[in-house]
Parts: structure tokens; C-alpha cells; sequence
């Protein structure tokens, strides 16, 4: 492969994420709006892939966010804790009593079921992670001394505040610097958004972005919000997982950005909020690769599955050096994940490899 993967005895992380980390309230099988109770778990896009490489598949990992020291900031981090991912790098911000200043963000999410898609509700402003400013994390120290060999990043951490993502650049450009492999998942959230300009501002933020990554990893509805693309057939709703166009789409994304090593995409055809088809392709110096193609995938919780793709995959070029193993564990992964409940997986890398293998869903006994 073209990736120069550092060696693990050179550096004490695997795989290092930056992002917001939020306190999830889950109403199980209720909906947000009539709910008496909530569940809660820990959840963010950019450190659900470094949770899914230190629980399912041992790598050492850590997070790079904020907090506001109060009790909530302490439940996230202990969440955290349990996952296993090092905190040493979370910033904390003293808290004044209300929120009035600076909080600790939220995610109200509903899984969905049958007809009735999954809703989620955020209530993250003016949070800590979000007012991170280039300059507050020493990413000279983190990629020089301590050392990390792939720092993984994405769209939802950019479209959160005007600052973040001068942030993300910042650690992108010092990470290239020492060697380490960028990633970056565009995952375009239009709630996000909407009141910053759109769909026009994060083409305009992602397109600066994409110039220094890696490996870039994103849907269908990404390529097109988030880097412009336009590819006749490629529909969000897709139901008939035909991968031409997703490939003419990614050859689009790589003359755009011959900085890109790999790329890859989930394929996923909405049948119900709960039966999904589900597939992968990914492009690795001029080769496609597809994953096993999963039709009508049961699902219990959808979020998370994209993550838990991507840490499947990564895993999959960093450890197995292998396009179509990366393509496959992702895939398996990301399946797993939306078998369970949360944003993060309870996934063991024996099942991951079950499923890569073609086992079933028999029971273990």
C-alpha cells in the first residue's frame, strides 16, 4: 500500500481522535418527545472510531476534547474510562454554575423502527469542545514526543463553531508533519449546519480540509455536501446498492484531491428505519475493492454504524495491510454495531472476524 504506517514501538498511541464527545439520553423503545426515562451512554462521531479501535480491536487509543469540570463532564469521562481510551488529553474548563459561558453537549437520539426513522436532537451549544482554539493543544508534543501513528478527525467537529475548524487544521498539518496518517470522515450533519450557512459553508470548510488528509471516508450524501460532487444515480435513499456510480464518484474525489491515498464509502439502502442493505466499497492506490454485500440488515440501533465502519477499516490498513480485509472488517464492524444499543460497539473482534469469515448467526454455546 501507499500508506507509510509508523511502527508501534515508535509511538506510544495507535490512533489518536479529536472531536466532541456528548452525553447521549436514549428512550430506548420510546420516543424523545413522550418518554419518562432516558438511557445514557457517551457518543461522537470522531471518538466513537477511537472507542471501536481500543474495545473491539486492542489498539491504544486516546481522545482529544473538553469538558466543563461538573458532574456531567465527569459521567462523559468516566464513560470514556470504562471504553478504555486515555483521557490525558481532554481539556477541562472550569464551570460557572449555569452554563451561561460554556457547557457540556447533549445528544437526544431515538432508534427508530420500521417506518418511523431514527430522530436525533442535539443541544450542544456553546460547549466546550466546540470553543477549543487553535493554539489550546499542543500537537507539537502529542505528534512529536508522544507519538501516534494515525489521528482520525471528521465534518461533525468542523461544523461546530468557527474556530474548530482552524483547530482541525492545525492538528492535521502538525500530524503530517511527524509522519502520521490523517483520516477524516466527512459525515455531513445538516442540522448542524443550517445556521452557519449550509451546505455552502461546509463545501467550503471540508473542500480546505480534504487538501491535507489521507484516507477519506464518507456516504454518498457526504461526497455530495460536503465536497460538491455530483454523480447521476447516487440517491440517499438508495435501495439497489449498484456501486458504478460510487465509484465514478470517489474517481471524481481523487483528481480532486490527489493527496488521498484511500477512500471509502458505506453503502447503505434505507428499506425501513430497522432493515437496511448494506455494503462498502473502498479505492486504495487506483483499486476498487467491495465488501460482502449484507441485503436487508436487521438493525437496532443505526447510530454508530458508520464509526464502527470506519474503525473496522482503519483497523484493517493499519494492522492487516490489506485494501479488501480493511473493506471487509469495516463492513462486519459497522454491521455488529447496529445490532446493539449506543453510539459505540459491544462488538468482540472474534464476531468481527466470524462475520468477515461468512459465520452465521447460530448460536454460540
Amino acid at each position: 500500500m501507499g500508506l507509510t504506517i509508523k511502527s508501534k514501538d515508535s509511538c506510544e498511541f495507535d490512533q489518536i481522535s479529536l472531536g466532541e464527545v456528548m452525553l447521549r439520553l436514549d428512550p430506548g423503545e420510546g420516543r424523545i418527545h413522550t418518554t419518562r426515562q432516558f438511557k445514557v451512554w457517551e457518543g461522537g462521531g470522531e471518538y466513537n472510531v477511537a472507542r471501536g479501535l481500543r474495545r473491539c480491536f486492542g489498539l491504544r487509543t486516546a481522545v482529544v476534547t473538553a469538558f466543563v469540570k461538573n458532574p456531567v463532564g465527569e459521567l462523559i469521562e468516566d464513560f470514556i474510562i470504562q471504553g478504555g481510551v486515555d483521557t490525558r488529553f481532554i481539556r477541562w474548563v472550569d464551570y460557572d454554575g449555569l452554563g451561561r459561558q460554556v457547557r457540556n453537549g447533549l445528544n437526544f437520539t431515538e432508534r427508530g423502527f420500521g417506518v418511523r426513522g431514527a430522530l436525533g436532537c442535539m443541544d450542544r451549544g456553546h460547549s466546550a469542545a466546540s470553543q477549543l482554539k487553535s493554539s489550546d493543544i499542543d500537537w507539537d508534543h502529542l505528534f512529536g514526543e508522544v507519538g501516534v501513528r494515525w489521528f482520525h478527525t471528521g465534518g461533525i467537529y468542523a461544523a461546530l463553531s468557527d474556530t474548530t475548524p482552524d483547530v482541525i487544521i492545525e492538528a492535521i498539518q502538525t500530524a503530517k508533519k511527524y509522519g502520521t496518517i490523517v483520516s477524516y470522515d466527512l459525515n455531513y450533519r445538516p442540522s448542524l449546519w443550517k445556521s452557519i450557512g449550509g451546505s455552502a459553508r461546509a463545501q467550503e470548510v471540508n473542500k480546505e480540509i480534504a487538501k491535507y488528509v489521507d484516507v477519506m471516508i464518507g456516504n454518498e450524501e457526504d461526497f455530495t455536501a460536503c465536497l460538491g460532487l455530483e454523480v447521476e444515480g447516487v440517491d440517499s435513499n438508495l435501495t439497489n446498492l449498484e456501486t458504478e456510480s460510487f465509484k465514478q464518484m470517489i474517481q471524481q474525489a481523487v483528481k480532486l484531491y490527489p493527496n488521498f491515498k484511500a477512500v471509502a464509502t458505506t453503502l447503505r439502502g434505507v428499506v425501513t428505519a430497522t432493515v437496511n442493505d448494506w455494503g462498502a466499497i473502498c479505492w486504495v492506490e487506483g483499486s476498487f475493492y467491495e465488501a460482502t454485500h449484507r441485503p436487508k440488515l436487521e438493525i437496532l440501533d443505526r447510530v454508530g454504524g458508520g464509526d464502527s465502519f470506519a474503525s473496522g477499516y482503519i483497523y484493517g490498513l493499519m494492522e492487516l495491510h490489506d485494501p479488501q480485509l480493511a473493506v471487509e472488517y469495516g463492513a462486519a464492524h459497522g454491521a455488529l454495531a447496529m445490532t446493539t444499543a449506543g453510539d459505540t460497539t459491544m462488538a468482540r473482534l472474534s464476531e468481527v472476524q466470524k462475520l468477515v469469515e461468512g459465520g452465521g448467526a447460530r448460536v454460540d454455546r
